[in-house]
């Protein structure tokens, strides 16, 4: 059974057209992800180039060739900007143009006119690296959990590999240059892989979009946005998984609670956008000197508290230490005034007993509250004698409700 190349253009040319139309729609949709409307573009350049090839021997060289191969260039060099624009970087609009350009160069040059082998290497080789530099892209943007990267990556790289091997399999296949390209095999089955490959993509650029949205919108929900720290839902959320975990493999658990000293003072005399920069600048401190396994989160105001798993007493104590002496010497001067803020830190260690982070949270708080009595900027153990002299304050901080309230 043969393939049909001229049915082979038109399918190629209606569905590149039709995903086109549909990522330019899916873009104007959700404007936050502006690579879907650059993708769109890239397809309907294709269709345009596709469109232009088809026209072998009806119109001239220069526009089913040259014109044709260059536009086919640009929506690669199209695509690879949409990726880069997906993770935040900027286009290269000189590197766009860089592709299309050196091949209508090369390709008029008196050596290279005649010779159709090395012509199509120059086109294939400048594809695949744009096709490469693509799936660089997406994986420079690894650390973002998104699924749909990989299937993209890999199918990014095989797509170019393909037509990096364009000019050696087509030396091995049934045709040579004195056979109308048109009726070519190889030209069959590169046109029938490109069908094949831009349906796919398109699906898998469509769903990275998606699940970009998805991610982001559970990110906004879980995430404090002036310190990027999990807020209160988040971390409580994550002491129930980590007290499920702590029931199958037991082990010394820290809890920390952790208040800024007189931080309305640092508002009135600062105003309120210093004061969210002392936050911040609490936020780094706190994850440079805790691990990934540790959680930390900001329950409200200026009020954060930590659970540091598998730790015992002395490191604990170390690292609430640490915290504390680093956020000190960077919050000495913020944004170039005098803030010098300080915090003040209430630890407990729950040793072989069951995990209960409210519980846990809510006995750091005495500790908290012993280190604030003490004078501030300063870390505190909770001891036997703190818990039950704070058994007699009347209440709780909130951070002691069952897990399941809402919050």
């Amino acid at each position: 059974m043969s393939l049909d190349v001229n049915t082979l253009f038109m399918v190629t040319i209606y569905v590149e057209a039709i995903l086109g139309l549909l990522l330019l729609f899916a873009g104007a949709q959700n404007t936050q992800i502006s690579a879907v409307a650059w993708w769109g573009f890239a397809h309907l350049l294709r269709a345009g180039s596709v469109t232009l090839f088809g026209m072998y021997g009806n119109v001239s060289d220069a526009i089913t060739i040259d014109l044709a191969n260059a536009v086919l260039l640009l929506s690669f060099a199209v695509t690879w900007s949409g990726a880069r624009v997906f993770d935040g970087r900027p286009p290269r609009p000189m590197y766009i143009a860089a592709g299309p350009i050196a091949w209508v160069i090369v390709a008029h040059l008196p050596s290279f006119s005649g010779e159709l082998t090395i012509r199509l290497l120059l086109s294939s080789g400048i594809i695949a690296c744009y096709i490469w530099l693509t799936a660089y892209e997406f994986w420079r943007g690894r650390g973002e959990p998104l699924v749909s990267r990989w299937p993209a990556i890999f199918m990014l790289f095989a797509h170019g590999a393909l037509f990096l091997l364009r000019t050696p399999l087509a030396l091995m296949l049934p045709w040579s240059p004195d056979t109308d390209v048109i009726d070519s095999v190889w030209l069959a089955v590169l046109s029938f892989e490109a069908l094949l490959f831009t349906i796919a993509i398109a699906f898998i650029l469509l769903a990275m979009a998606k699940e970009r949205t998805e991610y982001r919108q559970r990110t906004a929900a879980m995430v404090d946005p002036l310190t990027g720290l999990a807020n209160r839902r988040s971390f409580l959320q994550d002491g129930n998984n980590l007290m499920r975990q702590h029931a199958s493999d037991p082990c010394p658990t820290a809890g920390l609670l952790i208040d800024l000293d007189h931080f309305k003072s640092i508002n009135d005399r600062f105003g309120h956008a210093i004061g969210d920069r002392v936050l911040q600048v609490f936020a780094e401190a706190v994850r440079a000197n805790l691990r990934s396994c540790d959680l930390i989160g900001r329950l409200g105001g200026e009020e954060f508290a930590a659970v540091l798993y598998n730790i015992g007493c002395d490191k604990a104590l170390a690292v609430a230490e640490r915290i504390r002496m680093r956020f000190a010497e960077a919050a000495v001067e913020v944004d170039g005034r005098p803030v010098e803020a300080t915090v003040s830190i209430g630890v407990v260690i729950n040793q072989d007993g069951p995990l209960d982070v409210p519980e846990l949270i809510a006995q750091a708080d005495q500790a908290l509250y012993h280190a604030k009595e003490r004078g501030r900027n300063r870390v505190e153990v909770a001891t036997l004698d703190l818990l039950l002299r704070g058994r007699d304050r009347l209440g709780k901080r909130a951070i002691a409700v069952p897990a399941q309230t809402a919050v």
